[in-house]
């Protein structure tokens, strides 16, 4: 501790230092980063030390003997907004004295909690429609001023997206960051499961590849050990950075077969000591059946952190339902705080059991619908801004009727392609070869090249050789379970900018010329393939059609001179969409009594 008139006086000379320095982080410094990836070091040093505030530091032993008080997990300090807000109460004043500092610290307290209140929302049933209640929510409160950060502890989605970090995150926790108005982390979504096989899925632990398991593997002592550490100690990082942390559920949580195991609903309530709203989707029937059912199966130490039900997707008017709900709240307790009427959005799906078109552009995409299926919402664009019209094919026939064809993003990118070549798709993909254009992304690229070679078994349990489609001079290779994530941009041959991120697993040669240049810190690189007629395309880089240019290019490809629709620019669609669909939210759920819920807590 800080307890001699010199040893403060130096302190408060470091302080100084940084109340006259720059704000944001200090990636020159030595030490960073001294707390995480990204901190704000407007204040260095705190000028609250020691503030002996026991939610933000505790007494340890010192190495000279005695007790020092200790600050070291504390980050409040190194929000943004903190350390800003007390740089300019204390820029350009003599130095307080303490009780004069503690009490600023009272002040800011009240602007910016120490510790984040947070609210779980769960659902009846999945599609429910959680992940879109989550995104509102946030948008919500963030438009109330406060500092608000998504959570799901653990996500099973094949849609997944790279943080500015290099982490590989679901899209779903990317969407609802975007309506926080935050940057997208790994915390956000500690634990990604990506399905391989039926009863294996890749694990990605903060972002990161950590190995393959089996659902006995992992739900035989994975998500009661080492899985509750990593999401208990990620939204204890979250939780010191930000006003609010709105939580999503998976699936159901009463699941009672998993009840002792199930990481992702309330064993993450249980960790993270979160209130719970119940979110039912009325348009599939039986909605009171469903909350009624779902509440009464959980123990009573759980089913009593359910603070509130929302009523989903309704068609109609709310009053033709009001009987039901007063029955429910009659039976279980627990008040319903709003019915959300259906909602028109442009926003992403996260589930492929949504893959339906939903343009009506009259250029026709055809995307190969692979058993193992990845970011499919890579395609959202092309409908929102292209303008076409997008659908997810499986037959010959289907092949032979569209304008052009993608064979989009694998999981398991060997057993796709032999699925592929048993439904004869590939003769009839290559049938086209010349007509329309043809996109490969990430495994639809490697399956593009003449072959896919995976000595080590990385993708295959037995390793090999295997074939590809031959459409473009390529070959790909798998030698060691690593992944490259990464965000890039960088332009087209002739002119125009994109941007996206890579997600993969292997690497790939080709004689054919580059389909893009790549920019980063270590200059230009030639990426993907292109044929010589300029109809075959591969690339390892997904949402390159959020940006008018590719996307354009590929369309006129497609349209073969017929005039295409108006290019919209699709980032301004997503926000529209966030917007949307939080202004609804709000107009239909009691917005006061969920903050109260909030606030009181579990």
């Amino acid at each position: 501790m800080v307890d001699s008139d010199k040893a403060r006086a130096d302190y408060w000379h470091k302080v100084e230092e940084g109340l006259s320095g720059n704000t944001g982080s200090n990636e020159s410094c030595d030490y960073y980063p001294c707390h995480h990836e990204g901190q704000d070091c407007t204040l260095c040093f705190c000028p609250f030390y020691p503030c002996l505030d026991d939610r933000l530091g505790t007494f340890v032993e010192s190495r000279s003997g005695g007790q020092v008080w200790s600050c070291q997990d504390c980050l409040w300090i190194h929000r943004p907004d903190v350390g800003r807000a007390a740089k300019a109460r204390l820029s350009g004043r003599g130095r307080p004295s303490h009780e004069e500092l503690l009490a600023i610290k009272d002040e800011l307290e009240r602007s910016f909690k120490v510790k984040a209140e947070r609210l779980m929302v769960m659902g009846a049933t999945s599609g429910a429609g959680k992940t879109l209640m989550v995104a509102a929510i946030c948008r919500i409160l963030a438009d109330k001023g406060m500092r608000v950060a998504p959570f799901k502890s653990q996500n099973m989605s094949l849609n997944s997206t790279v943080t500015p970090r290099g982490e590989e995150i679901s899209r779903a926790q990317a969407l609802q960051a975007q309506a926080c108005r935050v940057e997208p982390e790994a915390r956000m979504n500690p634990l990604l499961l990506k399905p391989k096989k039926d009863d294996i899925s890749q694990v990605v632990v903060l972002g990161r590849p950590y190995k393959d398991m089996s659902v006995g593997t992992y739900y035989g002592g994975f998500t009661t050990g080492e899985g509750a550490r990593v999401v208990r100690e990620a939204f204890h990082h979250l939780e010191l950075r930000f006003d609010a942390i709105v939580i999503e559920g998976a699936g159901s949580p009463a699941e009672i077969n998993l009840a002792e195991a199930d990481l992702a609903n309330m064993l993450t309530a249980e960790i993270t000591d979160s209130p719970c709203i119940l979110v039912v989707n009325i348009e599939w029937g039986g909605a009171f059946a469903y909350a009624y059912g779902t509440l009464m199966l959980l123990p009573p130490e759980q089913r009593s952190r359910f603070k509130g039900v929302i009523i989903n997707n309704m068609h109609g008017s709310a009053e033709s339902v009001q009987k039901g709900i007063d029955e429910l709240e009659r039976l279980t307790g627990v008040p319903v705080l709003g019915v959300v009427p259906h909602i028109e959005h442009a926003l992403p799906d996260e589930d492929s059991q949504g893959l339906e078109g939903r343009g009506n552009g009259g250029i026709k995409v055809g995307v190969i619908r692979l058993p193992h299926i990845s970011n499919f919402t890579d395609f959202d664009a092309l409908e929102i801004g292209g303008g076409a019209s997008v659908s997810f094919i499986d037959s010959p026939s289907e092949v032979a009727a569209v304008d052009a064809l993608v064979i989009p993003g694998t999981k398991s990118t060997v057993a796709d392609l032999q699925w592929l070549r048993r439904q004869r798709l590939d003769r009839a993909i290559m049938d086209r070869r010349g007509e329309v254009p043809i996109l490969g992304i990430c495994g639809g690229y490697q399956m593009l090249g003449t072959r896919i070679e995976d000595p080590n078994g990385v993708e295959v349990d037995e390793g090999g050789s295997y074939e590809g489609l031959g459409l473009l001079r390529s070959v790909s290779r798998f030698d060691a379970y690593e992944k490259r994530t990464v965000r890039v941009e960088g332009r087209l041959l002739d002119g125009g900018e994109i941007r996206g991120y890579e997600i993969h697993m292997g690497t790939t040669e080709t004689e054919e010329k580059p389909l893009f240049v790549l920019r980063s810190e270590e200059g230009e690189r030639d990426e993907g393939s292109v044929s010589e007629d300029g109809m075959v395309m591969g690339t390892y880089v997904h949402g390159l059609f959020d940006l008018t240019s590719f996307r354009s290019r590929f369309l006129s490809l497609a349209g073969k001179g017929r005039e295409s629709a108006e290019q919209i620019d699709y980032e301004s669609a997503v926000e529209a969409g966030i917007a949307k669909v939080a202004r609804i939210v709000s107009e239909h759920i009691d917005v006061d009594r969920l903050m109260r819920i909030m606030e009181e807590g579990a």
